[in-house]
């Protein structure tokens, strides 16, 4: 069974260090973006420009809260990722070997 591939913006936006490091972040749980912000040395736009790319890629979820909007982890597209990464280097499977039948001796006895 073929699994299906992630999307090729999902590695441009994690390429970067600093959407790696707010996926990080989000790890803990739902931040809004100021939250995000304060813990960069970055302005706000420059951060919404990343949550943006995140967003796109499917890789963090925004969810509204009246006039908030806070950013979580979509746990399910970096689940895929990292199983498609995994599969990446994962040394080939092999055809399952089939089972052997047991062959007899001239006495008639299996051997082992």
């Amino acid at each position: 069974m073929k699994r299906s591939q992630p999307a090729p913006n999902v590695f441009r936006a994690m390429a970067d260090p600093t959407r790696r490091e707010i996926l990080q972040l989000l790890r803990k749980g739902a931040l809004n973006s100021g939250e995000i912000a304060d813990r960069f040395d970055a302005t706000w736009p420059t951060i919404s420009r990343h949550l943006a790319v995140l967003h796109d890629a499917g890789l963090v979820r925004s969810v509204r809260n009246k006039q908030e909007i806070r950013y979580e982890l979509n746990t399910s597209v970096v689940h895929d990722l990292a199983q498609h990464l995994i599969d990446l280097v994962a040394p080939p499977s092999r055809p399952e070997a089939k089972p052997q039948k047991a062959r007899r001796d001239r006495t008639g006895l299996q051997e082992a």
